[in-house]
């Protein structure tokens, strides 16, 4: 182990989606396997404080953390990877750092000082940046900067990266920089010009590249990187190669195949051993090789964009591989889902996912489907508001109380099942105010929960506003649908059963985010058994 951390900071160019967050996870996976108490964290260059307030269409999810924090959604793949927690550190916008800075001035804690850019902003940021370092919890943290280099609002996160490698000194900080050599179809050849570009681009902020990772559809001759070592002023060992994979899970055995690891603990004068990477590849070999397979139906609304829903996929790929079976999700738009349709497009399904958001678009088609899905028979989970879809279906079509809803679709509704939480009513600002975070559930015995967990009483993180409605419990229990799981303190239902079908399973929490590959989560597992059951019934 090293006595000092170590850093490393991932940089990307010519194009953003370059996968700058999936190479930062698969390096920390094989310095994890290697002894290297390992973490990464996230500098999202945007002036929201956290993503919680932002569409899914313009940002994907929002990954929450057990401490609350509203997170962009490459902390999912580093926990993921990595199978440790993240936390409030792993990410930081400039937001946040820019309401930092403005409350210490506020306090007068720069004694009249003009608060400046330099050395102010890019002194936050580092502080930032070595908050994880400092803790002594880790050896080495990686930092993977959002943007690309020659954004503007990068350029404060680059000049704290310039700063912080002079002030640690050689071998305890490196710069891997992310770039893109693309294969120019009508030429019939690789291009290397981009790179060169960006690679001066970080130069011209003081920053020289340590290792360069080449995104590429195409292998990368010997000839190129020797070429590109020429020009970006790179050793050629340090010309990694990231050609397009099947998964993103066979990434970090492709960063093995390249020594990427070597190269980066060698830089940082560190001990190079072999990583461990049983469990991964056992994880791989069964999601690789699937028994068999089934359909999931994913219902929700903003279905056309994937990385909206992205920790229910990677739960799913998670949980097939447990079951060793390929899980194929249909996405299918609630706002389009109705009576007429509805058949068509669920019946050939064998389980159907509803899923999580806000606001009152796509809300009958989901209603529409947990009524399909509770009538035929076909297995079920509800993911927050796809449990509150599935109080208000029974209590519309089983108890007759036909204007059922929720407060957050209809503040009128004279039943108001699903009603706003009593601590939320006096909140005006939006942003981090939702109850967040991991809370305590307690099972009843009797339950598919209680089965699929093995414990009367978990942790699972949160996302709302909005709850169960108390006062209509006795009624809706009386009726069939159970109430199997409640926050112990509150009494707030947690989850709802219907013992009348086969597997239907609402819960108010998001089980996904906590979902990795050495631990997939139990309620998703449980879920494609019963869906893999019901195929083979059919």
């Amino acid at each position: 182990m090293t006595s000092e951390t170590k850093y490393i900071f991932v940089t990307g160019g010519v194009t953003s989606s370059l996968g700058k967050g999936i190479i930062a996870a698969s390096l920390a996976k094989l310095l994890q396997a290697q002894g290297y108490r390992t973490t990464i964290q996230k500098l999202d260059p945007y002036i929201n404080v956290d993503p919680g307030t932002l569409n899914p269409y313009e940002h994907g999810e929002c990954y929450v953390t057990d401490d609350g924090a509203e997170t962009d959604l490459d902390l999912g793949h580093y926990e993921r990877f990595l199978n440790v927690p993240t936390s409030q550190a792993n990410n930081v916008t400039t937001g946040r750092i820019y309401q930092s800075v403005i409350q210490k001035e506020r306090r007068g804690e720069f004694l009249g000082k003009t608060v400046q850019v330099i050395p102010h902003i890019t002194d936050e940021i580092k502080n930032r940046i070595q908050i994880l370092g400092k803790s002594g919890d880790y050896d080495i943290v990686i930092t993977e900067i959002g943007g690309t280099v020659g954004d503007i609002e990068s350029l404060p996160y680059i000049e704290a990266v310039r700063q912080l490698k002079w002030d640690l000194g050689d071998n305890n900080a490196l710069v891997i920089h992310l770039t893109l050599v693309p294969y120019l179809k009508a030429a019939g050849e690789l291009k290397t010009k981009p790179t060169q570009h960006s690679v001066k681009t970080l130069m011209e902020s003081g920053v020289q590249a340590d290792i360069l990772v080449c995104r590429t559809e195409h292998e990368l001759p010997s000839d190129l990187k020797r070429k590109l070592a020429l020009f970006c002023n790179v050793r050629e060992e340090a010309i990694i190669q990231s050609i397009d994979a099947s998964t993103i899970y066979d990434v970090p055995n492709m960063m093995l195949d390249e020594k990427l690891d070597q190269v980066v603990l060698k830089k940082l004068a560190l001990e190079s051993n072999v990583p461990d990477l049983t469990i991964w590849n056992q994880f791989l070999k069964r999601h690789k090789n699937p028994k068999s397979e089934v359909t999931i139906g994913l219902i929700g609304k903003y279905v056309e964009l994937q990385d909206s829903y992205k920790s229910i996929l990677e739960s799913f790929i998670h949980a097939g591989a447990e079951n060793e079976v390929k899980v194929n999700v249909e996405s299918v738009h609630s706002e389009y889902l109705n009576e007429d349709n509805i058949k068509m497009k669920l019946s050939h399904l064998d389980g159907v996912l509803v899923a999580p958001g806000f606001g009152e678009r796509g809300i009958e088609g989901k209603i529409n489907a947990i009524k399909f899905v509770r009538e035929n028979n076909i297995p079920f989970l509800g993911i927050c508001l796809g449990m509150q879809m599935a109080v208000i279906e029974f209590c519309r079509n089983v108890i007759g109380l036909k204007d059922a809803n929720s407060t957050e679709m209809n503040p009128d509704t004279k039943n108001p099942v699903i009603d706003i939480m009593e601590e939320q009513k006096t909140i005006t600002d939006m942003g981090g105010t939702m109850r967040l975070g991991a809370w305590d559930c307690q099972l009843e015995k009797d339950s598919i929960a209680y089965k699929v967990y093995q414990s009367e009483n978990i942790k699972e993180r949160h996302r709302h506003r909005y709850e169960f409605n108390g006062s209509y419990k006795s009624k809706i229990e009386t009726a069939g649908l159970k109430a199997t799981g409640y926050n112990p303190e509150t009494k707030l239902v947690e989850i709802i059963e219907n013992p009348s079908h086969p597997w239907f399973v609402g819960v108010q929490y998001h089980p996904e985010y906590k979902s990795t590959v050495a631990n997939p989560h139990p309620l998703f597992i449980a879920f494609v058994k019963a869906s893999l059951k019901h195929k083979k019934s059919k």
